[in-house]
């Protein structure tokens, strides 16, 4: 909520930023399902071998666009779309 931060003073619409997050470990051996990148892959071999690497982690693959109706330095109503804000999958 834009409120909570102070910012509902000049971002009229929309009310707050939903961003989503993904969350949770990929095993080894990652399975097709999961859409691993080459470097998941390595690094998961890698920490097979050596557990001093870092496990791979989920990651956003798909990611939304956001509009936003805020209020310039002029008092101008501004409508603004930003790519890639909203995490969907």
């Amino acid at each position: 909520d834009f409120s909570d931060v102070g910012w509902n003073d000049w971002i009229v619409a929309p009310p707050g930023y939903y961003a989503f997050f993904c969350n949770g470990e990929c095993p080894y051996p990652i399975t097709k399902h999961l859409n691993a990148t080459n470097h998941a892959i390595v690094q998961t071999v890698m920490n097979s071998v050596d557990p001093k690497v870092p496990n791979v982690c989920c990651v956003p693959t798909t990611l939304t666009p956001i509009s936003m109706l805020y209020m310039d330095e002029y008092e101008k109503v501004v409508l603004k779309n930003y790519q890639e804000m909203v995490v969907e999958g």
